[in-house]
């Protein structure tokens, strides 16, 4: 039964890999709808388990979003390199609890493979910490966890063993621009999502680093800066080498989100974009962003594997003793129970290796710059950002012309039928109080003939 369960997956599961390319790329599907379809009442009696599988893959299609295609362009959403997707069903066949050692040798093994691999292409300490969790938003939560832990540890707090309550103050400095899983992680920390001082940014949206000085000459006692390697908007980092110098002579901790922006690292046209990261305390990675695994999978680095450790680890007394040369998993991310991600990554580097991972980063931008030069063609069609990386900001204005309501109403407009034409999916999002249509080129698959048809849509959508 299971190979016969296995194989009708595989069968379904290829079917819409090979056309994915050509189907909608977003959906139009009714919730509701989707909801009655794959629901009703759960029968006493369970149903044959191929026919399950052959229902659920029937009933979920038409709500399903080709994201592991060619032409989706929103949130900055990679597809899954196919050695990647077989990876996963290894992973899934395995069912290896990643916790520790004891649970799984293997899984052990491949995270420290993998934490060697994703520093030497990060460009960051070969010492480094490192945690494999579920993406962006946990691995900034542990992150700032190790960072709450080292900065009121260092005034003698044990924020583990007390709490927050009574606790030293902690000021958490961000910029204007920072990305919304930076505050989710400060909220589920009870360090406060408005608690924070933000620092101006440029025009692009780059933490003006003078500003930073001049603020921190005001804060007085345990400080942590979170800066941005790849502004969520427009791809343009902040000036992390200047950042971490005047942060680390004031005595503070820098964390970097690098969602996806970590990975210009990786590429020697663009690690530049990258300096200073190395001299960062932590660095938060998605894996499942711009590596092209398959969700979900994030990567927490510090440069404090102590701090780390003690942010994470809770032990219990039927734990069985890690081997002292063996890592153990839990001690560096929130969950005990967890999946083997590392397998994943390891597919993805091992068949791609410092040149395709290179290769990979670079495609994308090229595209995207690419991308910007088809838009910009158009009279009525405004680039909004330096596309630096793999961010392409536009605006569109009304055929009549008009004020910048209209402009926003418009933009609005013309990603609304964009979205219903399912030639490619993009997304809207308010940059300087300005609506604007926001494409992000991070997939493997993406060809030049994608970008050009995806333009074309775009322009047909202006009329």
């Amino acid at each position: 039964m299971t190979a016969e369960l296995l194989q009708r997956a595989y069968e379904i599961a290829t079917a819409y890999l090979d056309g994915v390319a050509d189907r909608r790329v977003g959906s139009l599907a009714d919730y509701s709808t989707l909801v009655t379809q794959l629901g009703g009442e759960l029968g006493d009696i369970g149903d044959d388990p191929r026919s399950v599988i052959e229902r659920l893959a029937r009933d979920a299609d038409p709500g399903l979003v080709a994201t592991a295609g060619p032409r989706y362009f929103g949130f900055v959403i990679g597809g899954a390199l196919p050695v990647t997707v077989a990876a996963d069903w290894l992973t899934t066949a395995w069912d290896q609890h990643a916790f520790s050692f004891a649970t799984s040798p293997t899984a052990a093994a491949v995270e420290e493979v993998v934490r060697r691999w994703t520093a030497q292409l990060l460009g960051l300490a070969p010492d480094v910490s490192f945690g494999l969790v579920t993406g962006a938003t946990m691995a900034n939560f542990t992150c700032l966890a190790a960072a709450r832990h080292a900065t009121l540890g260092a005034v003698g707090w044990n924020v583990e063993e007390d709490g927050l309550f009574g606790a030293p103050p902690l000021t958490i400095i961000t910029s204007e621009e920072s990305h919304a899983t930076l505050f989710a992680s400060l909220q589920m920390l009870g360090l406060g999502r408005s608690r924070v001082a933000r620092v101006a940014c440029d025009a692009q949206g780059r933490m003006r680093s003078a500003e930073l000085s001049r603020l921190l000459e005001s804060v007085s006692g345990s400080f942590v800066v979170c800066a941005q390697a790849g502004n969520v908007n427009t791809g343009a980092f902040d000036p992390i080498d200047d950042i971490a110098d005047t942060v680390h002579a004031a005595g503070g901790w820098l964390h970097v989100d690098g969602a996806f922006g970590a990975w210009a690292a990786a590429s020697s046209r663009f690690r530049h974009l990258t300096a200073g990261m190395q001299k960062a305390d932590s660095v938060s990675v998605d894996a499942h962003k711009w590596l092209n695994v398959p969700y979900d999978c994030g990567f927490a680095f510090t440069r404090h594997p102590a701090a780390h450790r003690a942010a994470m680890t809770l032990e219990a007394s039927y734990y069985v003793p890690n081997p002292a040369d063996a890592r153990a998993n839990h001690h560096f991310v929130p969950e005990s129970s967890r999946r083997a991600r590392g397998f994943t990554v390891y597919a993805a580097l091992r068949s791609l290796g410092t040149r395709g991972v290179a290769e990979l980063v670079e495609r994308c931008c090229d595209l995207a710059r690419r991308m910007a030069d088809r838009l910009a063609r158009h009279p009525r069609i405004s680039i909004m950002n330096d596309v630096v990386l793999n961010q392409v900001l536009v605006r569109i204005a009304p055929p009549a012309g008009g004020d910048e309501r209209a402009v926003d109403a418009f933009t609005a407009t013309v990603i609304d039928r964009v979205q219903r034409d399912g030639t490619c999916w993009l997304g809207g999002s308010t940059w300087h109080g300005m609506h604007v249509m926001r494409i992000s080129v991070s997939n493997w698959s993406t060809t030049e003939p994608d970008i050009d048809r995806a333009a074309e849509s775009i322009i047909s959508a202006l009329s």
